[in-house]
C-alpha cells in the first residue's frame, strides 16, 4: 500500500470510529470485553470509560498492551487494532466524553467513585472500510455477473 493510501486508510479509520458503539478491548491477555470507544485523532487515542478493577484498568495500570476489534457494518468500518492503555485523570476529557449510556454502568453515575478513563495510544492495526450503502451492493452484483472480486471498500495495516 503506498504512503498516500495509508494516510487516507488512516483518516478514513478515524472519521468511521466516531460511528462505532462498541467493540471488543482485550487487555494483557484477558478475554475480549465490549467497550464503547471515544474517538480522538488529533491526540492519536481512543478513549475509555471503564470501572477500576477491569481488565482494561489492570492494563492501563502497567502501561500494558492492548487491543480494540472493531466490527460494524453500520460505521462500515472493520480493524484490529494494537497500542497501549493508560489511566487518564483528565476530568475534562471524562465530561467531554460522559453519556447517559456511560451512566447505566455506575450506581452513583457520574460521580461513582469505580469510575476510571482510559486512554489507549494506538500504535499499529489492520483495517477495512467498506464503501456501504449502494455502491456496496453493485460491487456484489456485479461481482455475481463477472466472477470479479468485488471492489467493496480500501484495506490495508497502518501505522499510527
Amino acid at each position: 500500500m503506498a504512503k498516500d493510501d495509508m494516510s487516507e486508510l488512516k483518516q478514513d479509520f478515524w472519521k468511521q470510529l466516531k460511528d462505532v458503539r462498541a467493540g471488543l478491548l482485550a487487555a494483557d491477555g484477558e478475554r475480549p470485553v465490549p467497550m464503547a470507544p471515544h474517538a480522538d485523532k488529533e491526540e492519536n487515542a481512543i478513549w475509555f470509560i471503564t470501572a477500576k478493577g477491569s481488565a482494561a484498568d489492570r492494563a492501563a495500570k502497567s502501561s500494558g498492551e492492548v487491543s480494540f476489534h472493531v466490527a460494524d457494518t453500520k460505521a462500515h468500518l472493520y480493524a484490529n487494532i494494537y497500542g497501549t492503555a493508560e489511566i487518564s485523570n483528565d476530568e475534562e476529557k471524562l465530561n467531554e466524553i460522559w453519556s447517559v449510556v456511560a451512566g447505566a454502568w455506575f450506581e452513583d453515575g457520574r460521580d461513582d467513585e469505580a469510575v476510571q478513563l482510559i486512554k489507549m495510544t494506538p500504535k499499529e492495526g489492520e483495517v477495512w472500510v467498506s464503501n456501504g450503502g449502494a455502491s456496496f451492493l453493485y460491487e456484489i452484483a456485479k461481482a455475481q455477473m463477472t466472477d470479479d472480486t468485488p471492489d467493496v471498500g480500501a484495506h490495508g495495516r497502518v501505522v499510527f
